[in-house]
């Protein structure tokens, strides 16, 4: 990343030179203004929880406000365009998750993206939510492999939900009709809202998000889980199996959910953003209502979220040009 250069009219002298010095410093300092933060998804989700909590730590931080705007639409990528487009000067900063990386992918593939990932500065990896693949318990499966027994045998047409077209659980639902050798037809939601109220009615038989938007459901008994994404077994739900271990290993991602700025935001501000992200992360009263939703606090350095985004993009590409995974 370049660090950016100021300069300074060589024909600028003394007293002249003395009084614009003030201005200059002034445009320096950073923040001086309300910041706001992109959630490219409807309120109420994970991602808008999480981006909500960090605000609040980020306005204490800076003594200015950091306020939260939802711009929900194409999978994430309607408010992801309005960062890429922004004025790259820190002042607007996307909260986005590992959906990104399966839409805009698709929207790649489809010729349709507005933006791209060079588009955008990492910041900090904001917390992990793991992934869940749920069923209402009227559907006869405790785990994932149970549930692919019964869409063999069942003469009834399956449905699955998701978050939306080019969605992460989008892809890791195709991967496994792929995999298990299932049919079943895809239902796209708005959101986590609506997708949970339709796997509590019971009128789609599977659907999955990040944790957070369906923990309540699944202790109550509400909604079954059946299997989690993540690499590892979930700390809120410990004897929840993963996809690895039921059998399905190409399934597996991690729900990262993290901070971008526009690309060309200087550096200093980058770093000025994520030293304010760290700090947050370690506090208290932030871990604590994260843990509360099953998510897992991070802070990250920008380096290690770029790494992630470009390693999940690298497993990510060739399954969507395989599966034709579009956003619609």
């Amino acid at each position: 990343m370049r660090k950016s250069v100021i300069t300074r009219r060589s024909a600028l002298a003394g007293g002249a030179s003395a009084l614009f010095a003030p201005a200059v410093f002034a445009q320096e300092k950073f923040p001086s203004r309300t910041i706001t933060v992109i959630v490219p998804f409807p309120a109420g989700g994970t991602t808008d929880l999480l981006a909500r909590v960090f605000a609040q730590k980020l306005t204490e931080a800076f003594g200015h406000s950091v306020v939260v705007e939802n711009a929900g639409g194409g999978g994430g990528s309607i408010g992801a365009d309005k960062v890429a487009k922004a004025a790259p000067d820190g002042y607007t900063l996307l909260l986005h998750n590992v959906t990104f990386s399966t839409t805009t992918t698709s929207l790649q593939y489809t010729g349709r993206a507005k933006h791209s990932f060079e588009d955008f500065a990492p910041v900090s990896l904001a917390a992990n939510v793991p992934l869940v693949v749920m069923s209402h318990p009227s559907v006869p499966a405790k785990d994932l492999k149970e549930f692919v027994s019964f869409a063999k045998e069942t003469s009834t047409p399956l449905f699955y939900g998701t978050t939306g077209p080019g969605s992460v659980i989008h892809l890791a639902a195709e991967v496994l009709k792929r995999d298990a050798g299932i049919k079943m037809d895809h239902v796209p939601f708005r959101g986590a809202a609506p997708l949970v109220q339709e796997l509590l009615s019971g009128r789609i038989h599977l659907g999955g998000d990040q944790l957070s938007t369906s923990l309540g459901h699944i202790r109550s008994g509400n909604l079954r889980g059946l299997a989690t994404l993540s690499p590892t077994r979930t700390v809120p739900l410990p004897d929840l199996p993963t996809v690895r271990e039921q059998g399905y290993p190409n399934m597996e991602l991690f729900g990262w959910n993290g901070f971008f700025a526009p690309a060309k935001t200087p550096p200093a501000v980058i770093a000025t953003i994520q030293a304010a992200m760290a700090s947050a992360a370690r506090d208290g009263d932030v871990k604590r209502r994260l843990a509360e939703v099953g998510a897992e606090v991070m802070g990250s350095t920008s380096e290690e979220l770029a790494t992630v985004l470009r390693n999940q993009v690298a497993v990510v590409r060739p399954l969507v040009e395989e599966l034709k995974l579009v956003v619609q």
